[in-house]
This record gives structure tokens, C-alpha cells and sequence, in this order.
């Protein structure tokens, strides 16, 4: 039995999803003739009550394209420093659209409209880039899977709408945000100009992610993805797996949350364990103390077959998902309890 955590990314299709996948019927998509891909757009854009929807094969394409919808070249997105956009794009706002990142020192990926408002550059100040664009992530990856609250997006979107800035969610794991909170994937339609939604994490699809949004934006969306070498044929296969994904794997997420608060319950009892950031969702990231190496924990893990990852500055992450078994859960929690 190999567990691997390192993220809910490696999950595979179960035998219902491949049977929605081999049952679909396709078209060719760059001619927009895909049945299934455009049902999946026509309904992920109702369900978030927003204009349009693309189908993008990753999500880091999903949001290269949402910047460079907002933002012309020389300009400037504020965002989070632990930001996806930032961190795990490969340099792809700069590359792509030209642009640079204001980094906000927030908390666990989160700031707050105070910390917006405080780094938008003044437009009449030819010196620095040109604000154009608030972008925020929710849940955060590298803040722990923590979701934002609600309340301080809206207070966002008025930081936005009075400066005249676009207003981007990177929703990849949204889906676990929405099944923690009390929120509607309408409440968040109404508040941003584009969101991007993941289906390969949570929900358990092989590829793709979504980008919704206003007309106005969305109109030249199919160029940007075109321009990116995004434009694919026969994908109704991967999109019918998203329709799957939306119709059943959305409210077991919760099953996910609850494993994962039950291994941070467990590594908080370790005396090797130095701090267990607060667990909302799905991601489990904590800190080693001196008496252990990185190295040697790792090791001790793959002795039986538990794969993990590294974060960087002596933290790591556990990542609970579709495929971690009740089987694999008990069999985790009983060797962290022996180490």
C-alpha cells in the first residue's frame, strides 16, 4: 500500500468517472464544437452566475490568461507574497504578461483591504508601474489550505471598484472554501471580474481547469488561451469528467477535511512536531523542532510507503484527497502515533 500526500493532484479516475469519460460525446473544441466541453462551460458559468467560462487544460494557464485579460505590459497585480500566482507560475506574469507583482505581507496568503489600498501605486506617479489588478487565492496553498473570510473580499471589491482595478480569484481549491463556509459560488460571482476553478485537485478530474467571468473580459479570453498553446480538440473526454466531478465529488471534499484534522490532532501529540499551522481544509502543513532532521522523518516515511513533501524552511505538507483510503488513514495515524 503506497500513501501518497504530497498532493490531492495525484488522484486517479475512479471506474465511474472513466465510464463518464469513455461514454462522452466529443467535438473539436478550437472550433468550439464539443458538446461536453461547452456544456461544462454553459454550466460552471451559471453556477457561479458569471457571463462565460473556458476551459483551460491546467490552472496555472487559467490564471496566466486572467492576468493578462486585466493588465497590459508595464503594470502591476497585488497579491499575496505566498500567492500562487507568484510563487508556483514560473515567473509566467512577467514572461507572459509583462507585468510585476506588489507582494502583500499578509497572513497564511491572506491580507486585507487596508494592506490593498496601501499598495496601489498613485496613477499620476509615472515612476512606479500602474496598479491594475487585485488578485487573491482561496483557499491558499502555501498558507495551509485557509480559507478567507468572505467579508474581507468584499471589502476587496470595494478597494477595487474605487480604484478602478480588476478583481481576480484563483479559486483552485474553492471548492473546499465553499463546503467549509456558508457561502454560494454566486456570492463569489457577484464579487470578482474572473475566477479560475481547478477540477484535477479536490474533485478528482486527470486535467483542466475553468476560467468565469464578465463578458467584457471574457471575450478575448479564447484568444490569450489560444496565444498560451492552449487550444485543444477532443477534450469533451476530460470535460465530461468535469461534469462527473461537479455532480458527485464536491460535498465528499468534507471527508478530506475531517482526515486531515484528524492527522494534525495526531502530530500535535508528537514531541518531534515544533507547530501544526491551524487546519481548515484539506492541507496539513507543519514544522519539525531540532531533534529531527528533514531527511531522517522523510526517510522513516518511505520506509512505509508514505510520501510527503517539502515546503522549504523546515515545514512540511500533507495533502489529504479522493484516493487516501479510510484503510490508509488508520494505518498514517497508527505509525505517527509509534514514531
Amino acid at each position: 500500500m503506497i500513501i501518497d500526500l504530497r498532493s490531492d493532484t495525484v488522484t486517479r479516475p475512479t471506474s465511474k468517472m472513466l465510464e463518464a469519460i469513455t461514454n462522452a460525446e466529443v467535438g473539436d473544441d478550437v472550433y468550439k464544437e464539443d458538446p461536453c466541453v461547452n456544456a461544462l462551460e454553459s454550466r460552471l458559468a451559471a453556477m457561479f452566475g458569471m457571463d462565460q467560462a473556458l476551459f483551460f487544460p491546467t490552472g496555472s494557464m487559467a490564471n496566466q490568461a486572467a492576468l493578462k485579460l486585466h493588465t497590459n505590459p508595464g503594470e502591476q497585480v497585488i497579491c499575496d507574497k505566498y500567492a500562487h500566482i507568484y510563487n508556483y507560475e514560473g515567473g509566467g506574469a512577467s514572461f507572459n504578461s509583462g507585468i510585476s507583482c506588489k507582494l502583500v505581507d499578509g497572513h497564511r496568503g491572506m491580507f486585507t483591504a487596508e494592506h490593498a489600498e496601501a499598495s496601489i501605486n498613485p496613477p499620476d506617479f509615472y515612476h512606479s508601474p500602474l496598479t491594475s489588478l487585485i488578485a487573491v487565492e482561496n483557499t491558499t496553498n502555501k498558507g495551509g489550505g485557509a480559507c478567507w473570510d468572505f467579508n474581507e473580499l468584499k471589502k476587496l471589491r470595494k478597494v477595487a471598484k474605487k480604484h478602478n482595478l480588476g478583481y481576480h480569484l484563483d479559486g483552485a481549491r474553492l471548492w473546499n472554501a465553499l463546503v467549509e463556509t456558508n457561502e454560494t459560488p454566486k456570492h463569489y460571482g457577484e464579487l470578482f471580474d474572473t475566477i479560475s476553478v481547478c477540477l484535477s485537485k479536490g474533485l478528482g478530474c486527470p486535467m483542466g481547469s475553468v476560467l468565469i467571468g464578465k463578458k467584457e473580459l471574457m471575450q478575448n479570453a479564447i484568444r490569450i488561451r489560444k496565444i498560451l498553446g492552449g487550444g485543444m480538440r477532443q477534450v469533451g473526454y476530460m470535460a465530461s469528467a468535469g461534469l462527473f466531478a461537479l455532480d458527485n465529488n464536491i460535498d465528499r471534499l468534507k471527508e478530506d477535511h475531517k482526515k486531515a484534522k484528524e492527522i494534525g490532532e495526531v502530530l500535535k501529540s508528537l514531541a518531534i512536531i515544533k507547530k501544526v499551522e491551524p487546519i481548515e481544509t484539506n492541507i496539513i502543513i507543519f514544522e519539525l523542532d531540532e531533534s529531527i532532521t528533514e531527511g531522517d522523518f522523510f526517510n522513516w516515511l518511505k520506509a512505509k510507503n508514505i510520501h510527503i513533501i517539502g515546503m522549504g524552511n523546515n515545514k512540511l505538507r500533507m495533502v489529504t484527497h479522493l484516493d487516501y483510503t479510510d484503510s490508509m488513514h488508520n494505518f498514517l495515524l497508527e505509525n505517527l502515533k509509534q514514531f
